[in-house]
């Protein structure tokens, strides 16, 4: 995967490292399930043990979580130092407000600026486990990039590891609202999620009068050579903004059939517009546009070829939803302002 997209993009999605490691992969004990047009259940902050009664607010410890992997966690009190080896966890933890209290992430956190001057504690898939001991973090957070094999053998030297798992942008809401539960930040949680409600509710009034034989065919390329199948959160998106996923055929992340997708002959075709290719050293529009045999495809043909930056669409963190607006504008500009 290229310098750029490392940078950038979404960090998990690493070619080779991520793709081969993570298609098909789901949560511990759940399976890949298509996304739903419309969002599963977002669980509200007072369930669960140790929870506080509507409009406190706040956390009262000590409190029990389970994370994807099954494991239970009791807090005794907030975490005063906290880690994260993975972009879209350390987006929300900065989200709630935790950036004082953040001591350390992975080498491919960028956003916000505030992440960038955070100690590095390596890859996303292969952290530096001595960078990580170092920190004498009380809880080190980690989503969807790190198999469970290797969560298992971190926690064996004593790090305390919570990892999430989010396949739909609800789950990616619930692990807001259960961030802020563990650090005693449900008010901001409550906030991030509420923004991002909004932003679904715009997508979602916006296209909801499309008629269904007139939805738009859409193919999204996250790096080059690589799509998103069902049972992932950015194939919900394109659900979401009213598109028909032409890779929905498949499930999880996929290397591309460069005849299936002129067969599948896409209205609009989406890319991560700050990505360039490794080995050819050209732009992601360069790379579509030149495939042999793709200038037949109607979205090249009608110039509705258009890249969105990678992190919001790419990153199941607080900004999904955002990623989602761009999405649905691109798809249907007349539509969705």
């Amino acid at each position: 995967m290229n310098k750029q997209w490392r940078k950038t993009g979404l960090a998990w999605t690493a070619i080779g490292a991520f793709a081969l490691a993570l298609a098909g992969c789901g949560a511990a004990g759940k399976e890949n399930t298509a996304p739903q047009t419309e969002p599963a259940k977002v669980v509200s902050s007072e369930a669960g043990s140790g929870k506080p009664a509507a409009g406190a607010l706040k956390t009262q410890y000590p409190l029990k979580e389970k994370d994807a992997t099954g494991n239970e966690f009791t807090f005794a009190k907030a975490p005063d130092k906290i880690a994260s080896v993975s972009p879209a966890e350390t987006e929300i933890l900065f989200a709630l407000g935790l950036g004082d209290k953040i001591v350390g992430v992975s080498d491919f956190d960028d956003y916000p600026a505030e992440a960038k001057s955070k100690p590095k504690l390596g890859g996303v898939v292969k952290p530096n486990t001595e960078a990580m001991i170092a920190t004498g973090a009380d809880i080190i957070f980690t989503g969807v990039s790190m198999k469970k094999d290797a969560v298992e053998q971190l926690r064996g030297m004593n790090l305390n590891l919570f990892k999430v798992e989010p396949k739909t942008v609800a789950d990616v809401m619930n692990d807001v609202l259960q961030f802020g539960r563990i650090t005693d930040r449900q008010e901001q949680a409550e906030q991030v999620v509420a923004k991002m409600k909004a932003d679904m509710q715009k997508v979602q009034d916006a296209v909801k009068s499309v008629p269904q034989e007139q939805k738009k065919k859409v193919y999204v390329e996250f790096s080059p050579g690589w799509t998103v199948g069902k049972g992932e959160f950015m194939d919900e998106l394109i659900t979401l903004a009213g598109g028909i996923n032409v890779a929905a055929d498949t499930k999880g992340w996929n290397q591309i059939s460069e005849e299936k997708i002129i067969q599948a002959n896409p209205d609009v075709i989406l890319y991560a517009s700050d990505v360039v290719d490794d080995k050819t050293k050209k732009t992601m529009d360069q790379l579509i546009r030149g495939r042999s045999g793709w200038d037949q495809i109607n979205a090249i043909k009608n110039n509705r070829v258009i890249g969105l930056a990678s992190g919001p669409f790419n990153r199941p963190g607080p900004r999904l939803t955002e990623g989602l607006l761009a999405m649905a504008k691109a798809i249907y500009p007349d539509l969705v302002k």
